[in-house]
């Protein structure tokens, strides 16, 4: 059992650190806004678990999609594991295949996977939904991780409160991904400062939660209680989301991958309808598996294009 005293000093430090962090975003956005010179680029968080990784085979995409995406670019934060040193290292780059599950950076070299997630078709849907908008995506997901200190010990947990261990965690690991993306303020490296328009958040996660009865019962809480902190961190509590909703893989017909799934998907349905400025896609209902747990390369190419969609249907209010 963790000390009440340790708890309540952790919280404090976590209460501090998240102060300074915010002060240091928001000096960070006012210099970059108020560049008029360089490029403007409208800003999208994308993150969650694995399905958010991308378990999609680059070999299996179109020709038209493995070339770079003209006017789009990417800071994917290095995935690190709770109670390791703060990461999330990673550099601006033209968005390509390869920022799927294996993806890694040490912030000045970015090692591409053979896999890719739904970061290229979300952004080749907004070019066309928004011709003229340039766009910049900030990546940092997690596989197994969970936003329920309960289910996340062992996989990683996205919950701000965590005291496990030294305390960082995944929401450590994102913060510090935010901070190295907006460090720079020359995105695409053409000597001018850029500015960054912040547009929206793509969250895919769940399943590990619905693996966990206890994490399950508060998804919603816990939910509403994250979305609330990325949009601080990002400057603004009206940055639209979209939620991808959870679904079983059915390859095995006799059993059931995640227990508490339905507790999850009717969580993820209330934070949308009470929010006022959420989408839930539910397309993933439709798609096939490569396994048990992550959708084939054509769910991922779909799922990126729906979850564009909603996003523009949000921004379109």
């Amino acid at each position: 059992m963790i000390p009440l005293n340790h708890i309540t000093s952790h919280i404090h430090d976590i209460e501090m650190k998240r102060a300074n962090f915010l002060i240091m975003i928001a000096c960070v956005i006012l210099l970059v806004s108020c560049s008029r010179k360089g490029t403007d680029y409208h800003l999208y968080y994308l993150g969650g678990q694995s399905n958010m990784d991308g378990y999609g085979f680059v070999s299996q995409l179109p020709v038209e999609m493995k070339t770079p995406v003209p006017g789009v670019m990417i800071y994917h934060g290095n995935t690190a594991p709770d109670n390791s040193e703060t990461d999330g290292r990673g550099f601006w780059t033209a968005l390509q295949p390869g920022h799927g599950v294996g993806f890694r950076s040490d912030g000045i070299t970015n090692t591409l996977s053979d896999r890719f997630g739904i970061e290229l078709t979300f952004a080749l849907q907004l070019k066309e939904l928004f011709p003229d908008e340039n766009i910049a995506l900030v990546k940092y997901s997690k596989g197994g991780s969970s936003i329920d200190i309960t289910a996340g010990e062992g996989y990683g947990c996205w919950h701000p409160d965590y005291a496990v261990g030294n305390g960082i965690n995944q929401y450590d690991h994102f913060m510090a991904t935010v901070e190295g993306a907006l460090a720079n303020t020359d995105i695409d490296g053409d000597g001018r400062k850029d500015r960054l328009i912040l547009s929206g958040i793509v969250w895919m996660q769940g399943e590990t939660d619905a693996g966990n009865e206890q994490a399950a019962s508060v998804y919603k809480e816990n939910l509403n209680m994250l979305m609330g902190d990325i949009r601080e961190v990002l400057g603004s509590q009206q940055i639209p989301v979209v939620i991808g909703r959870i679904s079983e893989s059915h390859l095995d017909s006799d059993s059931i991958i995640w227990t508490y799934g339905e507790i999850v998907r009717l969580a993820q349905a209330d934070f949308v309808s009470e929010d006022g400025n959420a989408a839930l896609v539910t397309s993933t209902d439709n798609y096939k598996y490569s396994d048990p747990w992550h959708y084939d390369s054509d769910g991922y190419i779909d799922l990126g294009k729906e979850f564009a969609k909603a996003m523009a249907q949000l921004r379109n209010r």
